[in-house]
């Protein structure tokens, strides 16, 4: 029987390429091609794939989300992440919602058709380095979540170059009351200065409009 594949992407070309490609493999089946989030799942639910390869940043329900809400449903559907951001925060979240594997679009275009044949089998693809940075992103994450929403408020407005007595002005709190709030961030996420808080969020992709 034939691997039969749903491809979710918002790029046309890729979908397209890629469609393609595995047209010419004789043991699988595209069943179905989706540029959206809400549009994957829908065609998810109703034909049943073998093998959902979802990039992570889909309009609407992004990839992970979809990936959470087969799981949540029990669908026997194995996705395969195919990304264009090697982003650790995509991985711990494809990771978490039981993703066989992630991979980059940059990938050859045999090792795609290849990594989508061991998720059909129920082969695992993650590596040993994906595993430890998803460990090491799931730590940081956690410092992240210790944060009060006004630490992370604070923190923001650093982000913006705002002093303390700024911040102070902005939130209606007093200059050593914001000392109190960047004290505690520093403590909690392990750093010593506020520069280094601002580099920290934004690798991890904490503040807003930081897409990592």
């Amino acid at each position: 029987m034939k691997i039969r594949v749903l491809l979710a992407d918002d790029h046309p070309t890729l979908r397209l390429g890629l469609r393609v490609l595995l047209d010419r493999e004789p043991d699988i089946d595209v069943v179905a091609e989706a540029e959206s989030g809400e549009e994957a799942l829908e065609k998810i639910l109703a034909l049943r794939p073998d093998v959902a390869v979802l990039d992570c940043q889909l309009p609407g329900l992004s990839g992970p989300e979809v990936a959470q809400e087969i799981q949540r449903r029990g669908l026997p559907v194995r996705v395969l992440a195919l990304s264009a951001y090697d982003y650790d925060r995509y991985l711990a979240e494809m990771w978490k919602a039981e993703a066989w594997g992630y991979l980059l679009k940059e990938e050859p275009l045999d090792r795609i058709v290849s990594a989508i044949r061991q998720a059909s089998r129920g082969e695992s693809l993650w590596t040993a380095v994906q595993s430890q940075r998803i460990q090491q992103y799931q730590e940081v994450e956690a410092c992240w979540k210790n944060l009060t929403e006004r630490e992370r408020e604070v923190l923001g407005l650093i982000a913006k170059g705002l002093s303390s007595k700024e911040i102070a002005v902005w939130l209606g709190l007093t200059p050593r009351t914001v000392e109190f709030h960047v004290g505690n961030i520093l403590q909690k996420i392990g750093v010593t200065t506020r520069l280094e808080a601002v580099m920290w969020a934004k690798e991890y992709g904490f503040l807003p409009g930081e897409d990592k």
